[in-house]
């Protein structure tokens, strides 16, 4: 940091700097060792008067818990900042600048987490930090910052880790985290997306069966490998209809379209922008993705068994039962079986809350005519871990972007040249400040 004094410095002008340093500390998972960003952090927070907490466990990557009480904490709300550090790997060779320079260049900045999510980290910490110099503490209830490790693989050591081993420190009612908030616009409306909910994994495995035999007798076996072509070609022709649920109607809503008529949405996205409709249709039901297919391990034997992974995400509120309708609707009936081998539940928040009315009403006051969409993320988040450990918490991802649009930020998403718009670091510090202040006074 700069030997400029914290509290003379514009919030946005102290995101900036601490997403620099961020960036320069190498938390690639694996390792992680994201302690001495950690540090970082808390002697930062510690500074500006929040009370910090390191807490891990593993010695190398503790999670940081910072608060900041009001006057009648037990009698409002309890909100939460959350973030992760660790970030995938780069290749220094791909990108322009060094991911782990934190440069400034062409009005960005540049580095492994400049998305995804050093930037929403140093944001988050710039708008508490500016806050509690300026003496301001909630009326009621209590602010919290959590910033986690390990969210990259899983966050087994992080957000899981936490929610389980010390509920009792990071349980909230209203939490902001990452999954949201790049601007799209649909038939001349400007909108960001509220990332309300997260798809589940229903992943199965395709099985079909022959008889072995010598490779160089093609008619003396009963080739598997073969018998999977026209399943593979039923997949690349279609995915399952749509099964609308309660975000995914809300979305449709939100772009103004009729959630009655999914199809006819749909054809008027892929005319206007066809890369808005790659991105959105996932949100309407459950998908269906091969990725890997294994055969004879001999090159010289005809196989007799072939195997076909695929990944399969399935909105909150659907399940089995919804995928094997899927199933039989794409490949139909035939000489093959399924096995799911893996199992994750989606998960989600109401679409219409308070904190989903405090986030509409300050798009609505820095961009006129914009709006929020809740929308659901065909991945997921450490959301997830929070709305399992605490039923009642309202969960959404939002980290504003005004000048960098959805088109560009979804592509540099672990990809090389990772980088901010300086702007949105600033909007970003601007909303995270203004929430705090709407929701606890």
């Amino acid at each position: 940091m700069s030997g400029e004094d914290p509290g003379t410095r514009e919030p946005g002008a102290e995101a900036q700097e601490l997403l620099c340093r961020l960036i320069r500390f190498n938390t690639v998972n694996p390792p992680g060792n994201e302690r001495p960003a950690q540090e970082y952090l808390a002697g930062h927070l510690r500074e500006a008067g929040l009370e910090c907490e390191l807490l891990g466990g593993e010695e190398q990557r503790p999670n940081l818990i910072a608060r900041l009480r009001g006057a009648a904490s037990s009698d409002g709300p309890r909100v939460c900042y959350l973030g992760h550090v660790d970030t995938v790997l780069a290749h220094p060779a791909e990108w322009t600048h060094d991911p782990w320079s934190g440069a400034l260049a062409d009005g960005c900045v540049w580095g492994r987490g400049a998305l995804d999510m050093k930037s929403q980290v140093a944001a988050e910490v710039a708008a508490v930090c500016s806050l509690a110099r300026e003496g301001w503490r909630p009326a009621s209830g209590e602010l919290l910052l959590v910033a986690v490790v390990d969210e990259e693989t899983g966050g087994e050591l992080g957000a899981h880790w936490l929610t389980t081993t010390h509920p009792e420190k990071v349980r909230c009612d209203m939490l902001i985290n990452e999954g949201g908030g790049s601007v799209f616009e649909v038939a001349g409306r400007r909108c960001y997306g509220v990332c309300c909910a997260e798809k589940g994994i229903f992943r199965f495995a395709v099985r079909t069966h022959g008889v072995a035999g010598h490779a160089s007798m093609p008619g003396m076996g009963e080739n598997a490998l073969l018998k999977m072509a026209p399943l593979l070609a039923r997949l690349g022709e279609r995915q399952p209809s749509y099964v609308l649920t309660e975000e995914s109607r809300a979305f449709l809503r939100g772009i103004g379209e009729d959630p009655e008529d999914p199809q006819a949405a749909v054809a008027r996205l892929r005319e206007e922008d066809p890369r808005l409709a790659i991105s959105f249709e996932p949100m309407l039901g459950v998908t269906f993705t091969p990725t890997r297919i294994n055969a004879s391990e001999k090159i010289n034997v005809i196989p007799s068994r072939a195997e076909l992974r695929v990944d399969c995400r399935v909105p909150p509120g659907l399940g089995e039962t919804e995928v094997r309708a899927g199933i039989a609707e794409v490949l139909g009936r035939g000489a093959f079986e399924i096995e799911f081998t893996e199992r994750v539940v989606g998960n989600g928040s109401p679409p219409e809350t308070r904190l989903m009315g405090a986030i509409a009403e300050w798009i609505g006051e820095h961009d006129a005519g914009a709006r929020a969409v809740p929308v659901i993320l065909p991945g997921f988040t450490d959301s997830r871990h929070f709305r399992e450990a605490f039923p009642d918490c309202v969960a959404y991802g939002f980290f504003p972007h005004r000048y960098q649009s959805l088109h560009e930020t979804a592509p540099l998403i672990h990809a090389a040249d990772e980088r901010i718009d300086v702007r949105d670091l600033h909007l970003a510090t601007k909303f995270y400040r203004n929430l705090a202040q709407r929701l606890l006074g």
